[in-house]
């Protein structure tokens, strides 16, 4: 199961970086933008999580909240936030089932050898907690300017 434009939010479990769990679809009531990542520390993670944080005023403005997940534990969430003064929360899915309710987890190949890994992408929900964007297979460079022109056009609606 994957979410497609124009499905609600799902009402799946996290943990936030305290280790406290919530459910997603508390975000109801205002735009979310959800991305998923890899791993915290890796060189593209910590570049779009500092990109993120960077612009967080500018979602802000909008009222759009921002939320980075992966499958790091809140301990190791809380070492990334802390090391880069990240301003953006993160939560960590660590069984996996939100990453496979967004069809983000998925199978990879590097030098031949095929496993699971997490897609790195994007989600733009509007406040009446449907999906309005996707990007899949992100490519940091230049992403967060383009997420945060559709949040713009999303909030003029």
């Amino acid at each position: 199961m994957t979410i497609e434009i124009g499905g609600r939010i799902p009402a799946v479990e996290l943990l936030d970086s305290d280790d406290k769990s919530f459910v997603l679809d508390r975000y109801l009531g205002s735009p979310l933008l959800l991305y998923f990542y890899p791993k915290d520390d890796t060189a593209g993670c910590t570049r779009e999580a500092q990109e993120f944080s960077a612009a967080k005023a500018e979602f802000d403005v909008l009222g759009v909240q921002l939320l980075g997940v992966s499958r790091d534990t809140a301990t190791k969430h809380r070492k990334f936030i802390g090391k880069y003064d990240l301003t953006v929360p993160l939560a960590t899915d660590p069984d996996g089932t939100v990453l496979e309710a967004f069809g983000s987890w998925v199978e990879k190949s590097l030098y031949g050898r095929k496993y699971m890994g997490i897609d790195r992408s994007t989600f733009l929900f509007g406040a009446d907690g449907k999906l309005a964007q996707v990007w899949r297979k992100v490519r940091v460079p230049g992403h967060v300017e383009a997420v945060l022109a559709a949040a713009r056009e999303l909030a003029a609606r």
